[in-house]
């Protein structure tokens, strides 16, 4: 399985951004797909989940609101829709997959997001 990330960038505060994730490879038993973030220095966070069977969503807490996971009309692409950006949420973006059928998760190289104040 191979994910890549795109959509970072550089932004102001309060700008928005959209991260996609497109999954290839044995992706035909994908049990969740999530969005986790990073920053020099501290552990990897998790930020939001799609359950792939039912589309039920799940947020870090005091993210709720602001972003937001979808599914995209092409086979086995997230989003990450980002809202009101504020500078602690700068980092790098990793897309990530759990398989059912090999019972591994699998993670993207990550896209760089910046918010400037």
């Amino acid at each position: 399985v191979q994910l890549v990330e795109s959509g970072g960038g550089l932004v102001q505060a309060g700008d928005s951004l959209r991260l996609s994730c497109v999954a290839s490879g044995r992706t035909f038993s994908i049990h969740t797909m999530d969005w986790f973030r990073q920053v020099p220095g501290k552990e990897r966070e998790f930020v939001a989940r799609m359950w792939w069977s039912d589309g039920n969503t799940n947020y870090l807490d005091s993210l709720k609101g602001r972003f937001t996971i979808s599914r995209g009309n092409a086979k086995n692409t997230v989003y990450l829709q980002m809202n009101s950006l504020k500078v602690e949420d700068s980092g790098i973006y990793y897309c990530s997959l759990y398989s059912a059928a090999t019972a591994t998760q699998y993670w993207g190289q990550g896209t760089q997001v910046t918010v400037s104040s």
